[in-house]
């Protein structure tokens, strides 16, 4: 294997596997020496990949600017560009035009013919009766989800039945017809999903979860694949 083609590889492991990434482990992937796996991790840093970690203790990669664009697969440059074309299908404004955003600037550091291909692809996404729009509280949503702070919400079920709630925001889920906020209800002491078209009001609330935001919504997460999913 030639070498640069060796060290996109090693990139690649480093963005798989979880880190911290020890040596032993990456050299016996890669089939090479713990030797020349120092030595490849060394011209990977010289070349501006941000890798933290040190022989003995493992690493984990911070910023793979040494992996350029132009090595995307044509299958890969498929994938990007039905990702993209599904997000702008969601209809919601910020997500869309974050889409064709990314978009342009990937386009603008590709080879011509792989910008062609990304800008033409083959993969189309066809929406033409999905319902979804973006709600009103959409932004102030996803805002909390990102920065891990409580809501105080104004609540209607499906009866109509209005309920104040605190709830501590882990993600949000677009399906065909809704979005749905899956949150930690604070009244109910238990996972819940909430319609962000009946959120009657939305308030920023006094709590940070901070840090515990990942551990939550992967514990939801798992409950759901169990069928444990409930409504408001």
């Amino acid at each position: 294997m030639a070498r640069t083609d060796r060290l996109f590889r090693l990139l690649q492991l480093m963005r798989q596997m979880p880190p911290p990434i020890t040596a032993a482990r990456l050299a016996e992937a890669m089939e090479v020496s713990l030797r020349s796996l120092y030595r490849d991790i060394d011209s990977l840093r010289a070349a501006g990949a941000r890798i933290e970690g040190e022989r003995g203790y493992g690493y984990r990669l911070v910023e793979d600017y040494a992996l350029p664009p132009q090595t995307f697969s044509r299958e890969e440059i498929e994938v990007i560009a039905l990702g993209l074309a599904e997000v702008k299908a969601m209809r919601d404004p910020a997500m869309s035009a974050a889409a064709n955003a990314v978009l342009s600037k990937v386009a603008a550091t590709l080879p011509s013919d792989r910008e062609q291909q990304l800008l033409h692809a083959v993969s189309r996404v066809y929406r033409p009766d999905r319902q979804l729009s973006a709600p009103v509280f959409l932004d102030a949503v996803r805002e909390a989800c990102w920065h891990e702070y409580a809501l105080d919400i104004s609540y209607s079920d499906g009866a109509g039945a209005i309920s104040n709630r605190r709830i501590l925001p882990l993600a949000i889920m677009y399906s065909e017809r809704t979005l749905t906020v899956l949150a930690w209800c604070c009244l109910r002491r238990d996972f819940r999903m909430f319609r962000l078209d009946r959120l009657q009001s939305v308030r920023k609330g006094d709590e940070n979860f901070r840090p515990r935001r990942a551990t939550m919504l992967r514990d939801y997460i798992a409950q759901l694949e169990t069928g444990g999913t409930r409504s408001g």
